[in-house]
């Protein structure tokens, strides 16, 4: 088992509690920044470290090289979250998250988007392959 899939795993509820008062008081309609931008201090005002950029170390065959990360939110590093505003979650966005959790090797993403009726329609949960493996 991955050593922060637990941890990960009791963070979601707090996590998809958040977005749910976010929801609950933007309402759908709106930008993604706007979202993100809540759901952050949403998480921080409940103790909650919350990143939105990170090194990464890229390697293929001979070539190494550290780059940036630029992704939506990773919280108490190791739980990543990805916020969308769309009506349908595409499989391409989950590709994207599930790349970004290979890369620093995060067991657990969340894909949230805030632009359905119900907030619970607009849940994805990812798991890193193997992560969840004793």
């Amino acid at each position: 088992m991955h050593p922060l899939f637990s941890q990960a795993s009791e963070l979601t509820h707090d996590v998809i509690g958040a977005a749910i008062e976010v929801h609950m008081d933007k309402e759908p309609g709106l930008l993604e920044s706007i979202y993100e931008r809540c759901l952050t201090r949403e998480l921080e005002v409940r103790g909650h470290l919350v990143q939105s950029q990170d090194k990464v170390i890229i390697r293929h065959k001979h070539f190494e090289r550290e780059d940036p990360l630029k992704f939506d939110l990773l919280i108490d590093k190791c739980l990543f979250v990805e916020v969308k505003a769309v009506e349908t979650v595409h499989p391409i966005h989950k590709a994207q998250l599930l790349s970004y959790m290979k890369l620093l090797d995060i067991p657990l993403g969340l894909i949230i988007s805030f632009n359905v009726p119900k907030l619970t329609k607009g849940l994805s949960r990812l798991i890193l392959p193997g992560a969840n493996l004793e």
